[in-house]
């Protein structure tokens, strides 16, 4: 095959890699904040079925929830599951939700407690002193972290293969599988390379714009 050929085949892929990590973050960074919430409720039960939802997603790997995901309803329910693609997204987003809650968690708990009560004494509501005063540092804080997730989801997509969902790596492994030439396997990291690069620069400069509430 010829260069141009193996590239138009990996852009194929590379489409499904975009796709399944941007419908990723819009469902994870939401619904992990909402588990956050949970695992700092005052109320007992919906704190520890947060925390304990975080923990078995924290402690099994992703390749095992996007096969369990896929093959669960069929293989223990005897009922039609989710399509492949949707399969990988569900397991995805509630993955990334998990490790997103906690980010978030560490983030709020790190404002001091001082703070809060600096806004009350100047007569802020509750919304006030969370919007006014904490919100701005809780994002500084949580940029690195979730800088990392983020860029780490990235390489993460490459797991959807494992249900035969073809994004870049499954669309080199088919290349080198028909025609027997291994240097698409290589090929594939400049594409990981420039999204991840693309990622990288990004978050430097939303760190940065972010500076000024570096408490």
């Amino acid at each position: 095959m010829s260069f141009l050929e193996v590239t138009l085949l990996l852009l194929d892929g590379f489409k499904i890699t975009v796709l399944l990590f941007l419908i990723t973050l819009l469902g994870a960074l939401p619904l992990g904040l909402v588990i956050a919430m949970g695992s700092m409720s005052k109320f007992a039960p919906l704190r520890y079925l947060t925390r304990g939802f975080v923990w078995i997603i924290r402690g099994t790997p992703l390749m095992l929830q996007v096969i369990l995901v896929f093959y669960g309803p069929g293989l223990i329910f005897g009922v039609q599951g989710l399509d492949r693609f949707p399969a990988v997204v569900v397991a995805f987003i509630l993955n990334y939700a998990a490790y997103f809650s906690e980010i978030y968690r560490g983030g709020i708990e790190s404002i001091s407690a001082g703070q809060y009560e600096a806004g009350q004494v100047l007569g802020m509501t509750k919304t006030q002193i969370f919007f006014k005063v904490v919100l701005f540092q809780v994002i500084k804080r949580i940029i690195p972290p979730m800088g990392n997730e983020i860029i780490t989801l990235v390489k993460d997509t490459s797991l959807a293969r494992v249900v035969s969902v073809t994004e870049l790596l499954k669309a080199a492994q088919d290349i080198v599988g028909l025609h027997a030439i291994i240097w698409p396997i290589f090929y594939i990291g400049a594409f990981y390379l420039l999204f991840t690069g693309l990622l990288t620069i990004l978050f430097n400069i939303i760190e940065k714009k972010f500076n000024y509430y570096a408490g």
